[in-house]
């Protein structure tokens, strides 16, 4: 099997992190763009060094998704270890394992503590709980690879935890630019949902308390649907099984060829399957098909289980990004937007890395009524949040006219060549989250950066890597631009280095006060 670019760039990584001695590594990949693929790739490379591998998954689903990818993949065989099947005593150097199983003290005693050269943990989001890290600390000299579908950083900063490092990552607008994903529509149906009365549990709403503050809303919900969604295949995700089989009777009502599912359906594979073959066209479930369950021709999706959790909002999600022919697109409909919890996920969550640009995107989508492209409505919710940045930072640059700094203030910086990437950033791992060293603390001082305002090891090595990428790239310095901004010039941040000298010798020729002719709101430096 050939891999596409980025699953071989993916491969490769993980592989270098392990020689390079960062035993714990992660990989970040959208759902549907083929992790369990890269994975088998890897277990294929080590197996033939010798290796033994667990894969270990809380799911049966997952484990035997991972085991038919790997053999038809690589044509490797794997041995399980799960309930009553046990893989002791058998030849397969790969083994795919239940957490549930495997917590199990006396089953873990089963093996030598180095019976296992790598771990690979599909749903690595999970892995930070109490069972998932039983295991892996018995199993401690292994290499340990996580594999995630996750952009959330509140994740990403509990992971970096555990994880050594980051071995790879591929963004859902990059996989949907390059043509590997469907490219996503979001349209939000203004319902006033009331969420104030609902409790909080783990981090999350209570399930139980979100299914009786829906009820009341169902049917506008399934009226909505005809208008978006008669003519599409959808998937419904709801809080409680009464509620999504409640939903399902609506929705038959209604004239839709809706079906329902559960973790107690006896009739499971035959729904899906039915589902699969256009017998049904919208199918509901509690929570279900979060993981582990694909359907290409999926081209609707409709959360009506209120998150704050991205990396559960994203899995959801995940069902319907996958390539189909004959699908333009994923249509997400967001019903939830009226309601007294303002860290609610909505679309924009999904590929907003910003949480201002997330706002703004979520405020647009509202606005405007109509399905908007998910990449078109960043780019614009970016622009208008750079316009109010500017506009602060001009008030800004108002007050810092009367102090004499010899360096500049790192913020300052950031917005001056629009940096999201910078002002949004949250360290992940430990050595990210510790203070500058004096080496880096040196080296932004050189840069013109005041490093004061540097808190951490983690945004001092990404702005030096800036700042150096700029200087290989020939644009203004630090100094340049807050010199020139000064004097009221715009968007210097992207000027380049010469022009920017060379206005500045004009000005100091000219007694530090502009040149005759030269208006600074129309004069083009870049």
């Amino acid at each position: 099997m050939e891999l596409r670019p980025y699953q071989q760039e993916a491969r490769e990584a993980v592989k270098k992190e392990w020689t390079d001695g960062n035993k714990k590594t992660l990989l970040v990949l959208p759902t549907g763009t083929g992790k369990t693929i890269v994975f088998s790739k890897i277990i294929e490379d080590v197996t033939r060094d010798g290796d033994r591998t667990l894969v270990l998954a809380h799911r049966g689903e997952l484990l035997e998704q991972a085991a038919d990818k790997l053999e038809k993949s690589t044509g490797l065989k794997c041995a399980t270890e799960k309930a009553e099947q046990t893989s002791v005593g058998s030849w397969f150097r790969v083994v795919v394992g239940s957490v549930q199983t495997l917590q199990n003290e006396k089953r873990l005693k089963q093996f030598p503590p180095d019976h296992f050269d790598n771990i690979i943990i599909d749903e690595a989001h999970h892995c930070i709980s109490d069972g998932y890290q039983r295991v892996l600390k018995y199993f401690e000299s292994a290499n340990v690879l996580g594999v995630t579908a996750t952009p959330d950083r509140g994740d990403m900063k509990n992971l970096g935890s555990y994880f050594d490092s980051l071995a790879y990552e591929c963004s859902l607008p990059q996989a949907i630019k390059e043509g590997f994903l469907s490219p996503i529509k979001a349209v939000t149906v203004p319902l006033k949902l009331d969420l104030s009365s609902v409790g909080q549990q783990a981090g999350d709403f209570k399930t139980k308390d979100l299914g009786t503050a829906l009820d009341p809303y169902l049917e506008s919900i399934a009226e909505e649907m005809l208008e978006y969604c008669k003519d599409r295949k959808t998937v419904v995700f709801l809080p409680l099984v009464k509620t999504s089989q409640k939903f399902t009777e609506i929705l038959n009502q209604k004239g839709f060829r809706a079906a329902e599912i559960n973790g107690t359906s006896k009739d499971r594979a035959e729904i899906l399957e039915d589902f699969e073959n256009d017998k049904y066209n919208v199918l509901c479930n509690s929570m279900l098909l979060t993981e582990g369950w694909d359907c290409p021709s999926v081209d609707c999706v409709i959360v009506l289980r209120p998150t704050k959790v991205r990396s559960l909002y994203s899995q959801m999600v995940g069902r319907g990004t996958r390539l189909f022919p004959g699908k333009e697109e994923l249509l997400l409909i967001d019903f939830l937007w009226h309601t007294e919890r303002h860290e609610l996920c909505h679309p924009a969550h999904l590929i907003a890395e910003n949480v201002e640009v997330a706002k703004k995107m979520t405020e647009n989508i509202e606005k405007a009524g109509v399905p908007l492209d998910l990449e078109e409505a960043e780019v614009k919710a970016a622009e208008d949040v750079v316009a109010q940045r500017e506009e602060a930072l001009a008030k800004q640059l108002e007050q810092m006219k009367k102090r004499k700094k010899k360096l500049v203030d790192p913020l300052q910086f950031e917005m001056s060549i629009q940096a999201e990437d910078l002002s949004s950033y949250v360290p992940a791992f430990g050595w990210e989250m510790g203070p500058p060293s004096d080496k880096q603390v040196k080296a932004l001082e050189k840069m013109g950066i005041l490093p004061d305002q540097i808190e951490n090891a983690g945004k001092a090595a990404k702005l030096m890597e800036r700042l150096e990428k700029r200087r290989a790239e020939g644009l203004a310095t630090p100094k340049q631009i807050r010199l020139l901004e000064r004097y009221g010039f715009g968007h210097v941040g992207t000027w380049r280095f010469d022009n920017a000298r060379n206005l500045i010798d004009r000005i100091a020729a000219n007694g530090w006060r502009l040149p005759s002719g030269v208006n600074p709101k129309e004069y083009k430096g870049a």
